[in-house]
């Protein structure tokens, strides 16, 4: 598969990847190196996982990355409460013996990381929002992001049955490390352009008339370029212009109070609805036309 096929794949599935990011994913796969992507919320970057498992025809493992993740979340923990209840009823074992039985596979639970080096069949790994866990949460994945592979104490040294495709995403909460950084390929997601988004569109809602299509996109793109906390993403857009389209709104400029009341598909918080006004609205329609 070059990576050209797999760019008219992925739009196939919906997702209209540019050339770099295209070629970002085609080496990733093809060398069995974990992707980076970092942008801002709403890019795409966690739904180019989705569509990849998809794509593979494989298992999707996710994890959601948060500030106090650790290795009991994200790696494994032990089953505590079904040890103790082997201790208390005991078999005749004691001593190391005791300790050999109570740390064996059966008293184990797996989490995500450990989950996708075990799977039979290569799965697609999300660690998704990485830039939210904390510095040693990042040591915690140096060792599987290189080796793919975790080293539990009691247990030894588990390599991956089958090497899985692991994507990191960031929103830039906070920089990542260099060691980090080093074991990943690379890639930038932006706000789509005008062109890429509008092609976005049409592959989720093929049956949009292309004026509204345009409309939608524009208004979109302009409200990016106004002070906004949190900038609609390309999520926001497809929410919007669905909501548009069972509303059964043809053009944009028909109905300006209605059209309002569909603000809640794009902005999300009260400066930002407070930033948008009926008469900002109708401006960027109007540019929109």
């Amino acid at each position: 598969m070059t990576w050209k096929t797999l760019k008219g794949d992925l739009a196939r599935l919906g997702y209209v990847a540019s050339d770099d990011l295209a070629m970002a994913l085609h080496l990733s796969v093809t060398l069995g190196k974990p992707l980076l992507l970092e942008g801002a919320a709403g890019v795409g970057k966690t739904e180019l996982a989705k569509v990849l498992s998809t794509l593979l025809d494989t298992r999707l493992i996710r994890l959601q990355c948060y500030e106090g993740i650790d290795a009991s979340a994200a790696i494994y923990e032990w089953n505590y409460q079904r040890q103790l209840l082997s201790i208390r009823a005991g078999d005749g074992a004691a001593g190391e013996d005791a300790e050999d039985r109570i740390f064996s596979e059966k008293y184990l639970l797996a989490r995500p990381l450990l989950q996708a080096i075990r799977e039979e069949r290569a799965p697609v790994l999300l660690l998704d929002e990485v830039d939210r866990a904390d510095e040693e949460f990042e040591a915690y994945l140096l060792e599987l992001l290189s080796d793919f592979q975790v080293t539990i104490p009691e247990l030894g040294t588990i390599r991956a049955t089958a090497r899985p495709h692991v994507i990191l995403t960031a929103n830039g909460t906070r920089d990542l490390s260099d060691a980090l950084r080093r074991r990943c390929l690379y890639s930038y997601v932006d706000y789509p352009d005008r062109d890429t988004e509008t092609a976005i569109l049409k592959a989720h809602m093929p049956g949009i008339e292309g004026r509204l299509a345009a409309q939608i996109v524009g208004v979109v793109q302009a409200l990016r370029k106004e002070e906004l906390e949190k900038k609609p993403g390309v999520a926001e857009m497809l929410d919007w212009a669905a909501a548009i389209a069972g509303l059964g709104i043809n053009d944009l400029a028909d109905d300006p109070v209605t059209l309002q009341a569909t603000l809640v598909c794009l902005l999300k918080t009260r400066a930002d609805r407070d930033a948008v006004p009926l008469e900002v609205q109708e401006r960027l329609v109007g540019k929109a036309a």
